[in-house]
C-alpha cells in the first residue's frame, strides 16, 4: 500500500508542476496572451514607421509638401498673399 500512496503523491505532484510550474500550462497561457499583445504593438509601430518614412521622403523632395506644412502648421505666408485676422 505504501508504494500506491507514493505513486499517487508523485502523480499529483507532477500534475501540479505541469499545470502551475515554470513553463507550465498556466504560464504558457499568459505568455501567449502577452505575445499577441506585443505582436499587435509591433504591427502598430511598423505602420507608424512607414508613415513617418513617407513624410521624410516628402519633406526631402517635395517642395509643395514643404510649403503646405509651412502654411498650415507654422502659419507662414507667401509674398503677395492676403492675410485675414479674426478679432476676438
Amino acid at each position: 500500500m505504501k508504494i500506491g500512496r507514493l505513486l499517487i503523491f508523485f502523480l499529483v505532484l507532477m500534475a501540479l508542476l505541469i499545470t502551475f510550474g515554470n513553463r507550465g500550462v498556466v504560464d504558457n497561457y499568459f505568455m501567449s496572451k502577452r505575445l499577441a499583445k506585443l505582436q499587435s504593438q509591433t504591427r502598430d509601430i511598423t505602420v507608424e514607421n512607414n508613415e513617418l518614412k513617407k513624410k521624410i521622403v516628402l519633406l526631402r523632395n517635395d517642395v509643395n509638401y514643404i510649403e503646405m506644412i509651412a502654411r498650415n502648421d507654422l502659419g507662414m505666408v507667401k509674398k503677395g498673399d492676403i492675410v485675414y485676422r479674426w478679432a476676438k
